[in-house]
């Protein structure tokens, strides 16, 4: 914690074990509204927490090497991430969420740096995401260390006017310089579930994985979106990954 970002976040809670934080608001934050990490057993609800859309690195939650974390009942809308999951976690609930504007939820991004832990049991749902440039989102870095996630659920998910409402990238860099290795961060067990809403752009599901590691066990189910054009006619992409679909598949599924 030792950079001028992070002294720039308006709420730390770091190495608590049980608990919970309530009704609390956070307005125009010059940095993330808070973070949570080396937490076990800890619940957020009744939060709102408000930064403009333009404003950079504005995260309202982020995550990471925390077990048994809840957030629910929240109201966010950022100029970063409303909701941002990094490695170390497992049993992480978020529910009945509002997100917007801001760049979704984000699992990742995931392999950046040598020695992170794996991430499993992660489970979004009844979450809203309305103006934002993504929905739900999972990332990772080329080139990294090998890793793992796993048991991640989306489910029961509304989106309004969102620029990416499902995508999984694997050649994450937000760099000037990034490696054209692969990504070795394997992806399994993923489950998105009872997702509709209209899309701002033409392909409205990404699921880039890597091709040194695939995607597996990939899951659509009951998926319903629609571009914000006249026709209302969306498309999904897929690259190295494997998978299953059920019940409506809207756009046609790639898998």
């Amino acid at each position: 914690m030792g950079s001028e970002q992070d002294r720039w976040m308006s709420l730390e809670l770091l190495s608590i074990t049980g608990g919970s934080l309530s009704g609390i608001s956070s307005t125009n934050s010059k940095g993330s509204h808070g973070i949570v990490g080396n937490t076990k057993d800890f619940i957020i609800q009744d939060v709102k927490l408000v930064a403009p859309a333009e404003s950079p690195n504005t995260d309202g939650f982020h995550i990471g090497n925390s077990t048994g974390i809840t957030i629910t009942n929240a109201e966010i809308g950022t100029g970063d991430d409303c909701i941002s999951i990094g490695s170390g976690v497992t049993n992480i609930s978020i529910t009945n969420v509002q997100c917007g504007p801001g760049h979704g939820i984000s699992l990742g991004s995931l392999g950046k740096y040598p020695n992170e832990q794996e991430v499993s049991g992660l489970i979004v749902k009844n979450r809203t995401f309305t103006n934002t440039d993504n929905g739900v989102r999972i990332k990772t870095w080329p080139g990294c260390p090998r890793k793992h996630g796993f048991d991640v659920r989306f489910e029961d998910i509304v989106v309004t006017n969102v620029s990416n409402p499902i995508i999984i990238n694997q050649q994450y860099c937000d760099q000037k310089s990034c490696t054209s290795e692969p990504s070795r961060v394997k992806l399994t067990d993923i489950h998105f579930k009872n997702i509709k809403g209209t899309s701002f752009t033409k392909t409205a599901i990404t699921l880039s994985c890597s091709e040194g590691v695939p995607c597996e066990n990939v899951e659509l189910v009951d998926i319903d979106l629609k571009h914000n054009l006249a026709d209302g006619v969306a498309t999904a992409l897929c690259k190295n990954v494997k998978g299953v679909t059920s019940g409506i598949q809207n756009p046609s599924s790639c898998l």
